[in-house]
């Protein structure tokens, strides 16, 4: 029976079988692209503006699912149990499908003025300083800088729409800040508003020869007044990443809307604090 001239009896990986092979196997691409789509419902993104037009479809049932498969993609090592205590309550949700104007960064004062009682309420703040009424929570600083800008009609000399991100402003500075200035709407990253929360000092009170335990002080990022926290959900980065889709931002999120004091004022109860996506 003849060989082939290089020896190998019936060789399985001649260039033109190694070839046809290549052509019908599945390139990496093609499987990136088809595990990314296994939920179509949860793009459609507008290039041209930069959002993600699907969000804003959805109700808070397909909000909570929706997050709590983003949670998943980046807590691959986590239990079910591990999951399910980051999994953020539907009643947390409030239905913002009944906004149909585009959640572009323009649109972001008229879409608080709706859900809430005006911009009369918005240009108000506490008497306590560092006690906002509404938290705009988004990735980075460069856009929590554009979305500050954006509101800034709601500020007055006597009222802070205050930055709250990393991006040339020392925490130090911010809790000073804090400390002296009444704020009516702080915008921010959510590291960074982990952070302020988390900036009590311990109080140290000693009477003539008697010491009384150490007190921590509340964080300079008050939320005893807050009323609403607004994600910046839609917005889309250069590489079609929201907030979401971003390693740095989606864990730092869902720890600070999952923080228990926060967490429960969800829903119909007293001080209740509204969850809003834009």
């Amino acid at each position: 029976m003849a060989m082939s001239k290089t020896g190998d009896f019936g060789n399985d990986k001649s260039p033109k079988r190694k070839r046809e092979a290549e052509e019908t196997a599945p390139s990496k691409r093609s499987q990136k692209r088809k595990r990314a789509s296994a939920h179509p419902e949860d793009e459609d993104i507008d290039e041209e503006r930069g959002i993600n037009l699907a969000l804003a479809r959805m109700n808070p049932d397909l909000l909570a699912d929706y997050i709590a498969r983003k949670t998943k993609r980046f807590a691959k090592e986590a239990t079910l149990v591990e999951l399910e205590a980051r999994r953020v309550p539907v009643h947390a949700f409030t239905d913002t499908t009944e906004w149909t104007e585009a959640r572009i960064l323009d649109q972001l004062p008229s879409f608080l003025e709706h859900f809430s009682d005006g911009a009369e309420e918005l240009c108000q703040a506490p008497e306590e300083t560092g006690s906002p009424h509404t938290l705009v929570v988004t990735a980075t600083g460069l856009r929590a800088a554009d979305l500050t800008r954006s509101l800034r009609k709601f500020q007055t000399k006597d009222v802070l729409i205050a930055k709250l991100f990393a991006k040339h402003f020392k925490l130090s500075e911010q809790v000073d800040v804090l400390e002296k200035k009444r704020v009516s709407i702080g915008v921010g990253t959510p590291t960074r508003l982990v952070d302020l929360l988390d900036s009590g000092r311990l109080y140290t009170f000693q009477f003539h020869l008697i010491r009384f335990p150490d007190t921590l002080l509340p964080g300079a990022l008050k939320i005893d007044k807050l009323k609403r926290i607004v994600v910046d959900l839609s917005h889309v980065d250069q590489k079609r990443r929201g907030m979401l889709g971003m390693a740095e931002a989606q864990k730092p999120l869902i720890d600070l809307i999952n923080r228990p004091e926060i967490k429960n004022r969800y829903g119909p109860v007293a001080a209740k604090i509204d969850l809003l996506f834009f």
